[in-house]
């Protein structure tokens, strides 16, 4: 068996930003729209608090609308619930759930990469890169 050499892999291809952007999200069962607050947010996908009806599910689609600030209509995408991990051991606890987007509408792609663009190059540094959590 082949020993770790100690180096660190970093699997993330894109900055994480501790955003808040609020989001709207329909959950593929219920059609049921649900709100919340993103954790973080990347190029790629975003973390929010969820509870136990969020399941890692290749084939289920969420549709996702976020409201960006300063956006005159929210961005239309879609995600799948790629993990999801219990805040604490309490019973009834929240989970923080991660979500890859799978699509972003193509009128809305040039809003969201403006609204990142602007994150990256005017939040301080100790506010990117969410590696801690």
């Amino acid at each position: 068996m082949k020993k770790p050499s100690g180096k660190l892999i970093e699997r993330r291809r894109f900055i994480r930003l501790n955003a808040p952007v609020n989001i709207e999200y329909t959950m593929p069962d219920s059609g049921k729209i649900y709100s919340s607050v993103t954790k973080n947010i990347s190029a790629d996908g975003l973390r929010i608090e969820g509870d136990s009806s969020f399941t890692p599910n290749d084939s289920e689609t969420l549709e996702l609308k976020l409201k960006i600030p300063g956006a005159v209509s929210p961005v239309h995408a879609r995600g799948k619930v790629i993990w999801k991990k219990k805040i604490s051991l309490e019973d009834g606890a929240p989970f923080d759930v991660g979500i890859e987007f799978t699509e972003i509408e193509e009128d809305n792609k040039n809003t969201f990469l403006k609204f990142l663009c602007d994150l990256i190059y005017n939040f301080p540094e100790d506010i990117k890169n969410d590696k801690k959590k």
